[in-house]
């Protein structure tokens, strides 16, 4: 089974033949028995807390890091970051809409994170509801949406921005909890 200790190196700890048994003993639940999309029936699930988090990092070429550092994130559109938090969290509500086999949810609580590491934009998205399927796709979506926007709103200083990393950190409240 392919194992993700950085989420940047891959490696095989497993044999091929190991790898095909783990993978068709997992079945796709968005796939019908004749390998038709279907949306996943969930009325017969508990009502729960579910949770989720995910992350994007975004990579600026030197210069431009700098350049924003020293407008305090702000340029003309206006302050990154802050309209990156708001696209983030309306990303997570518009889920269902742009990834057509979610579900629609009644989200409780969307929080997109800022910080910096080893001068790298980290974007952490958490996601919360009460409801019988999970919101790693709303935190997943979020994530990815306020990295999209810091590209946008920087774009006219670079167009070797990077967006990575667009990973799950954790999943919590259905029937596998998951944590990186």
């Amino acid at each position: 089974m392919l194992q993700n200790t950085t989420h940047s190196t891959f490696f095989c700890s497993h044999s091929l033949v190991d790898e095909y048994i783990w993978i068709m003993e997992k079945s796709l639940t968005h796939v019908n028995a004749s390998g038709e999309s279907r949306m996943v029936d969930v009325s017969e699930k508990k009502v729960s807390l579910r949770q989720a988090s995910a992350k994007a990092v975004v990579l600026f070429p030197l210069n431009v890091l700098t350049q924003l550092k020293k407008d305090n994130w702000q340029v003309k559109k206006g302050a990154i970051l802050e309209v990156a938090r708001i696209a983030g969290i309306q990303g997570a509500k518009l889920t269902p809409q742009i990834i057509p086999l979610c579900h629609p949810l009644l989200l409780n609580g969307v929080d997109v994170d800022f910080s910096f590491e080893n001068d790298q934009l980290q974007i952490v998205s958490k996601v919360k509801c009460m409801g019988q399927t999970g919101v790693e796709m709303e935190a997943l979506t979020a994530a990815s949406t306020a990295a999209l926007t810091v590209y946008d709103m920087c774009k006219a200083l670079s167009h070797d921005i990077i967006i990575s990393q667009i990973v799950l950190l954790s999943k919590s409240g259905g029937k596998n909890d998951y944590h990186v």
